[in-house]
């Protein structure tokens, strides 16, 4: 009887080696042919229009998601469905990026001399310079595929690591070229924790927030009071000017009561923090979040240069998915 933990590992750890070894004769592959791939689509006026069948066409539509997210207008067109009315969705200053790993597929033949038709720059992304697709096309990107890492070498596994790849190369590529920052990443990803961290600032939190405040000499009652109706765990202290000068927390009055103290009689400075932490409104919410962690606190004052303008809490924070 086989040992299966053994058929289990020896496939997988042959998987990943014939992977690896194949993305490693990529990267050799790459070079003036991928330079020109670049140039000419960053060039082009109008968008990359992604096509291809079975396998590839998903590993298509994944490229199309990170071209959009990276700054390239792209869109996804099947072949199969091309040559039934959706080539009507190309534009004349479209380039179009062809995946094919034999670049010998029916329905990538049906279809090539249509887009030749149309005049359309044609980039082939093929595992066989001598295919039909390698010859039509303008622009040749070459995968060197010597097996798929299934056992049968039938499953498209290998190749299409390899396409992942060079679709990722050439997105972080155009990219650079075109200097994507990151404010126009944020641009592209409003939503999700991602997004935020490179959009989301203080104050789009902190001002949602009530404004606990409390001046130098007030009594701790009042103090408690007023920790208690702003519901974020602390109050801030302030001077005459407006300007903060410590912070009471839940924390310092447990550990005030844990001292048995009589604290109607106490007032604010008797137990505030004296240094306490602040951050400027217009900072980044990550920014806030890494104070908090590095200094083991739930709460930051907010200041609008030297005046208080309210509180941030931990919460805030976990609420929106930064944390």
């Amino acid at each position: 009887m086989l040992n299966s933990e053994s058929i289990i590992l020896e496939t997988a750890k042959s998987t990943l080696s014939i992977e690896k070894e194949t993305l490693a004769s990529l990267l050799d592959s790459i070079g003036e042919d991928f330079v020109r791939c670049v140039q000419h689509i960053a060039a082009a006026q109008g968008r990359l229009v992604v096509t291809g069948i079975g396998k590839s066409a998903i590993v298509g539509q994944k490229m199309v998601a990170t071209f959009n997210s990276t700054g390239t207008p792209a869109l996804f067109m099947h072949a199969a469905d091309a040559i039934h009315g959706d080539l009507g969705m190309i534009q004349a200053e479209d380039v179009i990026l062809c995946i094919s790993k034999s670049g010998e597929t029916a329905e990538i033949k049906v279809l090539l001399p249509l887009l030749a038709n149309l005049g359309n720059a044609i980039i082939a992304m093929v595992s066989n310079r001598d295919s039909f697709l390698a010859q039509t096309a303008q622009f040749l990107l070459y995968i060197p595929v010597s097996r798929e890492a299934d056992p049968n070498n039938l499953a498209p596994t290998a190749s299409t690591t390899a396409q992942m790849a060079l679709g990722d190369a050439l997105a972080t590529a155009l990219l650079a070229l075109k200097g994507f920052s990151p404010s126009d990443f944020a641009q592209y990803h409003p939503g999700g924790s991602l997004g935020k961290q490179l959009y989301l600032r203080v104050r789009d939190l902190s001002r949602q927030n009530e404004r606990p405040a409390v001046s130098l000499g007030t009594s701790l009652p009042d103090a408690i009071l007023e920790i208690s109706s702003k519901r974020l765990g602390a109050t801030a202290v302030l001077d005459a000017s407006g300007t903060p000068v410590g912070i009471v927390t839940d924390g310092d009055l447990r550990r005030m009561l844990a001292q048995n103290r009589d604290f109607q009689n106490l007032r604010v400075e008797d137990v505030m923090g004296r240094s306490p932490r602040t951050i400027d409104e217009d900072a980044m919410a990550i920014q806030a979040l890494q104070l908090m962690r590095s200094n083991s606190i739930t709460q930051l004052i907010v200041l609008e240069g030297i005046s208080y303008a309210g509180m941030i809490h931990l919460h805030d924070l976990i609420r929106e998915g930064l944390v």
